[in-house]
């Protein structure tokens, strides 16, 4: 395989009448490992990994870059340059360094190492020739003198002027490889044509347009001419520089001879041989004009065998021409006799058709007229029939019309009506809009109001605790503030279930807008899907009604709730007067709270009892309740003014 070269700088001169130099081989092998494909159906391209490694090397360039090995866990590549002097500077480039490939986090390790070309030394050659058995080291032939070169161009060591340009000669590998020292004898296997048919070695022979490189044998009269050649050669590739300046260059394997090949019994053999060949040649070329003539006399008995059977031929043929036109002479009287015959039946028959005509043409015209009759009739009914149907088809096409303009009164009127209900939504929207902005200024007011009394109760604790008391009044102080104690407490208790009952009302009132515009909503999708949404929205209007009675029922407990603390309360009052009065000790005071604690938890759980019972109740007496509520709330409302008032003093 010949390659273009572009710098020459470092070629060496072999031949200048031929133009052949010598130029380093620049080789290295490039590693790059793979990482482990975790996702099925993910490959990496060797080709990008082939472009990633060509830009490493920017400004430099490969002259040949090829794949050697390719596996799952790395990928060969066996790279060329022009120079020697290159090579390290792109082993500095790519060895140890990484490749980022897109769609892969790992990356790619690179490893580059100059390439090691297998060429033989000169131990080699020494300890073969030193150990071999069969060899004669006084003998050319059997020492080493002789090397072996392969992939020579053919064009290369071809005769300038040759009438075969691509057929090698043997002068010019003479004259080329003298270079080295004085050659012995050379051998070019391809020129010799009994040399594929010898029985020692098979060579690619000459034949033309075949091939496009050849072997050759070189042999040295002396030792240093091989040495020399062999040295010169090792890691060197041939190349040629044309007339215009191009240079051109091809890899060439060079090797010592270990099979003989230039030895004297060798050559003896190959042309015994060669002349044993040249005899059956020979005497395979008489054997072929023997054969030849011996068929030419056989296709001559042949030739003057078919002249004899044409005219046998000929001569039956004539007796046949003859016995057939006597047939014909005989079959002609009887075919005119038969003739007459034929000729008067068919008179008669002429006859008889002429008139059978006349009757069949007669029917045919009756027919004719029939039938143009019955067609006029049948178009007579067809356009009446025609005309029936088109009226047919108008009257109905005027009746769909009228259908279809009911049809649009219909659907305008549905639509007025959707818009009449549309707009009574949006009415009922912006009703529910001002409950709600009346909600959150009832929360507001209610706000403002507990933070009005706390402020009040902390400015009377305040009050209370300037003052001081001297030791003499401290007792009568302590009960009278004991005596205090569960009026403010009640006071307290009430602001906060006033402003717990107000909470549950509004909660209510929120619940009871929100159920008409429900229910609404739902009457008008009932009017317009029908009695299974009929169904639905009555079902959905009960869940309403039963939240709402399930809120009115929380509110009634919590109210009920708040009176019991209340009294749980003044009646702790009471006793924590009484006991102040009693002026008993702390201990008995604790125990006593500790009672009044787990009766109130006591009446705790019958309240939640008993409001789970009224959960239960039908719903007369829940309006019995909501009126007995709103007597509670009222006279709550008045309480709180009361208590209100009293601050304010």
């Amino acid at each position: 395989m010949t390659t273009i070269v572009h710098d020459t700088t470092e070629a060496v001169c072999l031949s200048s009448e031929y133009n052949l130099y010598l130029k380093p081989i620049a080789k290295m092998t490039i590693s790059v490992a793979l990482p482990q494909l975790k996702l099925p159906g993910k490959s990496i391209s060797n080709w990008e990994v082939m472009e990633r490694v060509k830009a490493m090397v920017v400004p430099e360039q490969f002259s040949a870059l090829r794949i050697s090995k390719s596996t799952m866990d790395f990928i060969r590549f066996e790279g060329e340059v022009e120079n020697k002097t290159v090579v390290k500077n792109l082993l500095s480039r790519l060895d140890g360094k990484t490749i980022k490939l897109s769609g892969f986090t790992d990356v790619l390790k690179v490893r580059a190492v100059e390439n090691k070309l297998d060429f033989p030394t000169r131990h080699d050659w020494d300890s073969f020739f030193r150990d071999a058995k069969d060899m004669n080291e006084t003998l050319p032939g059997e020492r080493p003198d002789t090397i072996h070169l392969e992939g020579l161009p053919c064009r290369w060591f071809s005769q300038k002027d040759s009438q075969f340009p691509d057929r090698p000669s043997e002068e010019v590998l003479h004259v080329v490889f003298q270079t080295f020292g004085k050659v012995r004898n050379v051998d070019i296997p391809m020129l010799d044509p009994y040399r594929e048919e010898m029985s020692d070695k098979n060579f690619n022979t000459f034949s033309f347009g075949g091939h496009l490189n050849f072997d050759a044998y070189v042999q040295y009269q002396e030792y240093c001419g091989f040495t020399k050649a062999m040295d010169t050669l090792r890691s060197m590739k041939l190349m040629l520089k044309g007339e215009d300046g191009k240079a051109v260059a091809c890899n060439i394997k060079v090797t010592f001879d270990t099979s003989k090949h230039l030895s004297e019994s060798s050559m003896k053999r190959r042309s015994l041989e060669r002349l044993k060949l040249q005899e059956l040649e020979r005497q395979r070329e008489e054997q072929k004009r023997r054969e030849k003539e011996e068929e030419e006399r056989r296709k001559e008995d042949e030739r003057n065998k078919k002249v004899q059977e044409q005219e046998e031929k000929e001569r039956r043929k004539e007796e046949r021409i003859r016995k057939r036109e006597q047939k014909l002479r005989e079959k002609e009287e009887r075919k005119n006799l038969k003739k007459v015959r034929r000729q008067q039946e068919e008179e008669q028959k002429k006859l008889q058709m002429k008139i059978a005509m006349e009757e069949r043409r007669l029917l045919l015209a009756q027919r004719n007229l029939e039938s143009i009759r019955l067609i006029a009739e049948l178009l007579a009914r067809a356009k009446a029939w025609k005309q029936k149907q088109q009226e047919k088809e108008k009257a109905e096409q005027e009746e769909q019309e009228r259908l279809e303009r009911s049809r649009q009164m219909e659907e305008l009127a549905r639509l007025h009506q959707l818009e009449a209900c549309r707009r009574k939504q949006e009415e009922a929207l912006r009703r529910v809009e001002v409950e709600k902005e009346r909600a959150l200024e009832l929360q507001r007011r209610e706000k403002e109001l507990r933070e009005k009394l706390l402020c009040n109760m902390l400015k009377k604790s305040s009050d209370k605790t300037t003052r001081s008391p001297g030791p003499q009044d401290r007792a009568g102080l302590v009960a009278s503030e004991e005596a205090s104690d569960p009026g403010c407490s009640n006071m307290m208790l009430g602001v906060l279930g006033l402003v717990n009952v107000l909470n549950n009302e509004e909660q209510v009132a929120k619940s009871s807008v929100h159920t008409q515009v429900l229910g609404k909503n739902r009457a008008g999708e009932d009017r317009r899907e029908g009695g299974e949404d009929r169904k639905k929205n009555r079902e959905g209007r009960k869940e309403m009604e039963m939240r709402s009675r399930q809120s009115k029922n929380q509110v009634r407990d919590r109210d009920r709730s708040h009176r019991e603390r209340r009294s749980c309360s003044q009646g702790r009052g009471r006793s924590a007067h009484n006991y102040s009065r009693r002026r008993r000790s702390p201990s008995h005071r604790r125990r006593s709270s500790s009672r009044h604690r787990r009766s109130c938890s006591h009446h705790d759980r019958r309240r939640r009892s008993h409001s789970h019972c009224s959960r239960s109740t039908s719903s007369s007496q829940d309006r019995s309740l909501s009126r007995s509520h709103s007597k509670g709330r009222s006279h709550w409302s008045a309480k709180m003014q009361h208590d209100d008032a009293d601050v304010k003093d």
